[in-house]
């Protein structure tokens, strides 16, 4: 599994990426704060109820949590259900609101 720092996501959406973003924390989590990844919490990413992402199997995707835990665990799902540019962003959520003040 690739990671992804979240200075490195910043500068990449700061600069006007056209990104694939999955926000795998739960729909409560995804309305307190989020950076606009498309929700599918990890639940449904076990279950691989992952329609939306089927046609990105070979693009990079992103993925973040709370805090990368989560996120590493849907990274290794899909990498088992054949996608292969994968990314799990360390240290989630809780890294983004530290390093920018959000």
């Amino acid at each position: 599994m690739q990671v992804i720092t979240v200075n490195e996501l910043k500068a990449r959406l700061d600069a006007g990426e056209n990104l694939h973003i999955v926000d795998v924390r739960e729909p409560y989590e995804n309305v307190e704060f989020n950076i606009g990844g498309l929700l599918i919490p990890l639940g449904k990413i076990q279950i691989l109820q992952i329609d939306e992402l089927d046609e990105l199997k070979t693009e990079e995707i992103i993925v973040y949590c709370r805090s990368g835990n989560r996120s590493g665990q849907a990274c290794q799902i899909l990498e088992i259900a054949g996608f292969t540019n994968v990314k799990n962003l360390t240290g989630g959520m809780l890294d983004w609101r530290e390093q920018f003040k959000v």
